[in-house]
């Protein structure tokens, strides 16, 4: 009896020190896999949701804080729809918080090949293309307002006009050059 106690308690002992290995070696591999993780596969998961976000971008516009609902992601831009019926694309490296994520994440890397090419500037081009009037947020908060008319490799021109007309020569006051990364977020009304 004495043998089936020890051989018992042994068991045990090994059985423990098992599961206490097996625990440690899943808590190293999740540590891991979250070293993996990027921004763009926390915020994917959330597309659909409002989030509120904090960004450097913290003059008169914003506050320091856009709130809306995540209706698109890229590779290094989120663009956000507001409840004023407004839309924010919002550069990814001007992000300093995300406040509303689930905990869930995206694999890293599943954004596939195009996806990779459909950058800030590939969407900026499309604003130049629907030719909306709209207020580019400089990243120390200035506001610029009028037309996006050009975007190059790391630059946009905005040809500033009145709000209460479209672009039109005779309304252009001045054409400002920005290089993107000065840009805090691009504001439109949709």
């Amino acid at each position: 009896m004495r043998w089936e106690a020890l051989f018992a308690d042994l068991e045990m002992q090994w059985e423990a020190a098992e599961a206490a290995e097996l625990d440690s070696e899943l808590m190293d591999r999740s540590r891991r896999e979250a070293a993996h993780l990027r921004l763009i596969d926390r915020l994917r998961p959330a597309i659909g949701s409002s989030l509120r976000v904090g960004v450097q971008a913290a003059g008169r516009e914003s506050g320091g804080v856009l709130a809306g609902r995540l209706t698109a992601l890229g590779v290094d831009w989120m663009l956000l729809r507001e409840p004023a019926a407004h839309e924010v694309l919002l550069p990814l490296r001007c992000v300093l918080w995300v406040h509303g994520l689930a905990s869930l994440s995206a694999q890293p890397g599943h954004e596939g090949p195009l996806a990779v090419r459909l950058d800030l500037r590939y969407v900026l081009r499309g604003v130049v293309r629907d030719r909306s009037s709209c207020s580019v947020v400089l990243s120390d908060g200035t506001p610029v307002r009028g037309t996006i008319d050009r975007v190059g490799a790391d630059f946009v021109e905005v040809a500033e006009h009145p709000d209460d007309e479209f672009r039109r020569a005779r309304s252009v006051r001045a054409v400002r050059t920005i290089p993107l990364a000065a840009i805090g977020f691009v504001r439109r009304t949709v």
